[in-house]
């Protein structure tokens, strides 16, 4: 499936976070939330990416945005990683399998980040680093592509901040 524009409605979706804990993103509806789709758990650029959303998750919540990660890997390597890498952020895992036992991510697909990727002439399917900026009402705001990870999360607040959404109250 093709990526999502901005102006279109997100696709709903459930899944369970490193604590087995499920997060519908139509329970969310009130307030924007950014997801952040990366490749692999505990990989260093994937680390980067993630430890710089948790250390401004604060901020994000103050300019109104929840920010979740989204990766192929099951809960319990979630946990692994927001255990190693000190995050203080949901991760979701899209941990569907096919019937060859294949990664088939469900919620990859339905936002178009799911998609044939090459490393060093092996040709194989893979998460394409993208960000997501999902308003209320389920409303794509923006769209990152191809994300680099250096200066990335500072990018997405200043686009949460410039939105002029309300603060989500502190838990």
């Amino acid at each position: 499936m093709p990526t999502i524009e901005p102006g279109r409605k997100a696709p709903d979706f459930t899944l369970n976070d490193q604590n087995e804990k499920p997060f519908r993103l139509a329970e969310h509806e009130d307030h924007a939330v950014v997801l952040f789709f990366y490749p692999k758990d505990c990989t260093s650029g994937c680390t980067r990416e993630a430890q710089d959303f948790s250390a401004m998750a604060g901020d994000f919540r103050k300019a109104g945005a929840e920010v979740v990660g989204v990766s192929i890997l099951d809960p319990a390597s979630k946990k692994k990683f927001v255990t190693e890498a000190k995050l203080k952020l949901r991760m979701l895992a899209d941990d569907h399998a096919g019937k060859d036992g294949k990664p088939d991510p469900k919620v990859a697909q339905k936002y178009g980040v799911w998609a044939e990727k090459s490393m060093y002439g092996r040709k194989f399917m893979g998460l394409v680093r993208t960000t997501y900026f999902v308003g209320p009402g389920r409303k794509v705001l923006a769209r990152w592509d191809k994300v680099a990870v250096p200066d990335h999360a500072k990018k997405v607040l200043e686009a949460v901040r410039e939105a002029g959404l309300d603060p989500i109250p502190s838990r």
